[in-house]
């Protein structure tokens, strides 16, 4: 089988919806290639889907259920949940494939399929490229289930309530969040019911904002995506804190009581400095993207913890994590992976260690989410053909010399 994916992408599958590839048809094959992949053994084989809020979600979701009971596995459905509960399901419920649906951040018009195994990570490189040979396989439809041995689905009815109870089994015991009021934007999307339920079981006063999916309405003008609004959101209503969430819940971001945006490498910073001081940081390392600000590598450094860099992707952060044997990783765009607790992003996880820092110590967010300072930073896209593009002995030259003149100093 070939190795080469043109489906997958660095996080799944993802498009505009009922357009390829995210159709009911491609739906369907990749829903028979996983299972036929994931149904090896002779136990009774299991497969765990979720959604957010997107219209689309009620086409592509009966589409690949179809495919995985043709492939023989049962299908349990559970709604819309933040993708790190889809993770967490898949293990606890001792299932051979995870699925997420969902287009992350993206508006309502494009969808996404995720795919985790059974240890509730992200599927490698690898094996996505061994289930896209099999989508393409002239043989696929003759490796299908017998009628006899189709599989069924069902609907787990207490799926959130497991969720809630294991985030809120994160937070440290004996602390509370009473007297906080927190704002939390739930971007219309998989988290509308679970994060504010679960800040508020904790003791906190909860503002929600971003609560009303309508299948349209999700990411669009709130959530991390649209930092300007939670922020605004915590001046008016005199909050302590602010947390905004995207689509599928697996990042965050924070706003400090003066409304002042709180990105992921403050937060990866503040949340490694915790651990370290309570002997909880695995390694003395911290796992980002090559997108993190010099200044975090460089405050870590005062710290004695080192700043493993990795390319774009929370799944690569995730891998270099499982590596190396390092606890907490992230992104700059609010990505964070805690690994004693889960084993992708979750946003909500992540914020409850940030609570806790802030009720532990009893001083303002403002104060406690400063940790240090960035240094000027660019993003620019340049759009190159192919991907060799940079391979090219030109272009590898000139970053050299860029590295040599910048040193340590950029």
């Amino acid at each position: 089988m070939s190795n080469r994916r043109r489906l997958f992408g660095t996080d799944g599958v993802r498009g505009r919806a009922n357009l390829d590839p995210m159709t009911a048809d491609v739906a369907l094959r990749l829903g028979q290639a996983a299972g036929v992949r994931f149904t090896r053994g002779t136990h009774r084989h299991r497969v765990v889907i979720g959604k957010d809020t997107r219209l689309s979600g009620y086409l592509i979701e009966p589409a690949l259920t179809a495919g995985f009971i043709g492939a023989g596995m049962d299908v349990t459905l559970v709604g819309p949940l933040p993708t790190p509960a889809i993770a967490l399901l898949t293990r606890s419920l001792r299932a051979d494939l995870g699925v997420m649906i969902s287009a992350s951040h993206n508006p309502y018009e494009d969808n996404g399929i995720k795919l985790f195994g059974p240890d509730g990570f992200k599927l490698s490189d690898e094996t996505e490229a061994e289930i896209e040979a099999l989508m393409a396989d002239p043989s696929l439809p003759g490796r299908l289930a017998p009628s006899a041995a189709l599989g069924r689905a069902s609907r787990l009815e207490d799926a959130a309530g497991r969720y809630i109870e294991a985030a809120k089994a994160t937070f440290p015991r004996g602390l509370r969040l009473d007297g906080l009021r927190i704002v939390v934007d739930c971007a219309h999307g998989a988290a509308y019911r679970v994060a504010p339920t679960v800040l508020w079981e904790l003791g906190a006063t909860v503002i929600p904002v971003g609560v009303a999916p309508d299948g349209f309405n999700i990411n669009r003008g709130c959530g991390s995506t649209a930092p300007e609004y939670f922020c605004a959101q915590v001046v008016e209503h005199g909050a302590d804190l602010g947390l905004a969430l995207d689509g599928d819940a697996d990042r965050l971001l924070l706003a400090d009581e003066r409304g002042e945006l709180v990105d992921g490498d403050q937060i990866l910073a503040l949340i490694a400095r915790s651990w370290q001081r309570t002997g909880r940081l695995a390694g003395d390392a911290v796992v980002a993207t090559v997108m993190s600000n010099l200044g975090l590598e460089r405050y870590l450094g005062t710290l004695g913890v080192a700043l493993h860099r990795t390319g774009v992707g929370d799944r690569y952060v995730a891998e270099r994590m499982r590596a190396g044997g390092h606890n907490v990783g992230g992104e700059q765009s609010g990505h964070m992976i805690l690994s004693d607790f889960a084993t992708t992003g979750d946003g909500l996880v992540a914020a409850l260690q940030v609570l806790a820092v802030i009720t532990g110590e009893g001083r303002p967010a403002s104060e406690v989410c400063r940790v240090f300072s960035p240094l000027p930073q660019l993003l620019k896209n340049v759009r190159c053909h192919g991907a060799t593009a940079l391979a090219a002995p030109a272009v590898r030259a000139a970053i050299a010399a860029a590295e040599a003149a910048l040193g340590a100093d950029g």
